[in-house]
């Protein structure tokens, strides 16, 4: 078995300036799923006192702190020096892909670089991450929803009548289903997943309130859903 194949190599860049300290635990267990967080560090200007919420964090979860210095007001300098940090841990070659958490448009190029050369980018942002840099990442998962109290998912939950009335939505799985189907019109699960990701990297079942794909499809109630062993297939209703 190869296990780097398992476990890919990943390298996990924050900007300070652009994400809370409250997100790090969900940040760290979302990353754990795509792979091995090899690198974790997070750049800012240490020297500021709007980074303390950052320190004891850093410290519990073996983050690296890269100081940045404001040269000149209104310049990020902190988003040039990760760019450059990423581009060198790019060409290293040990790594299989990268987690860039900001909610900066600043990012959109260095994601597309990353992906031209093969690697993986899962980008981590707020909801008012510019749209060219969400569809610059193969995955991107807002933060917000490492914010939520479990408390929060059931009042989060968008019913049925409400999802489908949502078009972008319904469309974007329809889209995939027929991508991935048969010629009976029947589709696998996690192909349909993997379609709907390809088309819309910032799409996750969780903004809907739904832990998972298959619930927030059965929510809809506009796809038939039929287990195959160990699997779950669905087609659109309208296919016969």
């Amino acid at each position: 078995m190869n296990l780097d194949a398992q476990n890919p190599r990943l390298a996990v860049l924050i900007d300070a300036d652009n994400a809370q300290a409250a997100i790090i635990e969900g940040l760290l267990s979302e990353v754990a799923k795509f792979g091995i967080a090899s690198v974790k560090r997070i750049y800012g200007d240490w020297t500021t006192p709007n980074l303390g919420q950052w320190k004891t964090t850093l410290l519990n979860h073996s983050i690296q702190p890269i100081q940045q210095f404001r040269y000149t007001t209104g310049k990020n300098a902190t988003d040039s020096a990760m760019i450059i940090d990423a581009m060198d841990l790019l060409y290293s070659g040990a790594l299989d892909g990268f987690c860039i958490v900001s909610s900066d448009s600043d990012f959109t190029r260095l994601a597309s670089r990353i992906r031209e050369s093969g690697k993986r980018v899962y980008g981590f942002g707020e909801k008012k991450t510019p749209s060219a840099f969400v569809a610059a990442c193969d995955r991107f998962i807002y933060t917000e929803l490492f914010l939520e109290q479990p408390q929060d998912k059931e009042t989060t939950k968008i019913p049925g009548n409400k999802l489908r009335q949502d078009t972008k939505l319904v469309n974007l799985i329809r889209t995939a289903i027929d991508t991935a189907s048969n010629e009976d019109g029947w589709a696998h699960l996690g192909p349909v997943g993997s379609n709907i990701v390809k088309n819309a990297p910032e799409f996750d079942p969780r903004n809907y309130g739904y832990g998972k794909l298959s619930d927030l499809i059965k929510a809809i109630e506009l796809f038939e859903i039929e287990k195959q062993q160990t699997h779950l297939i669905l087609r659109n209703k309208t296919k016969k």
